[in-house]
């Protein structure tokens, strides 16, 4: 079979400690997923069904990208998270049975133009344009769940030119990451390559040209990037 235009590369990100590439199928998100951050954005910490959102798979970008200023905004925030790497697919999985598909765990970054979410929850707009634009979704190498185990607690941080901006405790989750698996495979199936985003700590804030960002969540490879 011929394309008329060029197959593009598959988007992927490293495994830990190996030769290896995790191709992304999808990139899953989970909103207001720690209760201080729900209350900084005004909303209630609640423990409501958890909801989601996307971002196109070739948002990915490796540990040590010098990621461009994106386009369209005047307020880039940083949201630093847990990333949960499925590699077993299914539906209508159950909580107790999550973690069996698990392929492992890396750290992220959902990017979010904040000027315009906030334009787009005033108008009850979906959030495509503040969450799924290019170079939003920066993710470290993946640890493989045999060499880290799973991930239930450990600190999760956030520096911005050595500045500690965010910082929190995975066990803080008002959702389970088998409580997130759970629930979203009733709405999608998921596959081998899914990316989940877990949600974020308090302490958001904005982004400029130039900044350096530090991302770590105990025992998995720091992500390093660059504004520029």
């Amino acid at each position: 079979m011929s394309y008329v235009f060029p197959v593009p590369e598959t988007p992927a990100v490293a495994v830990a400690g190996t030769g290896d590439s995790f191709a992304v199928h999808r990139i899953y998100c989970v909103g207001q997923n720690y209760a201080k951050h729900a209350l900084e954005m005004g909303a209630n910490p609640e423990r409501e069904a958890p909801f989601f959102f996307c971002k196109p798979a070739d948002a990915v970008c490796p540990e040590g990208t010098k990621l461009p200023f994106p386009l369209a905004t005047e307020n880039l925030h940083h949201e630093i998270e847990l990333v949960v790497a499925i590699g077993k697919k299914g539906t209508h999985i159950l909580a107790s049975e999550a973690l069996d598909h698990v392929f492992g765990y890396a750290v992220g970054l959902d990017l979010t133009r904040r000027d315009l979410q906030g334009e787009a929850k005033k108008k009850g707009r979906p959030w495509t344009t503040a969450k799924g634009f290019d170079h939003s979704a920066p993710c470290s190498a993946v640890h493989p769940v045999c060499e880290v185990g799973h991930m239930e607690q450990g600190k999760i941080t956030l520096s911005v030119n050595g500045e500690l901006r965010q910082q929190g405790d995975i066990s803080d989750m008002i959702w389970s990451v088998p409580e997130v698996i759970s629930s979203l495979s009733g709405f999608f199936e998921l596959y081998p390559g899914d990316l989940i985003y877990t949600g974020t700590p308090a302490g958001v804030s904005p982004l400029k040209r130039g900044d350096r960002l530090e991302g770590e969540v105990e025992n998995l490879t720091r992500l390093n990037i660059v504004i520029v």
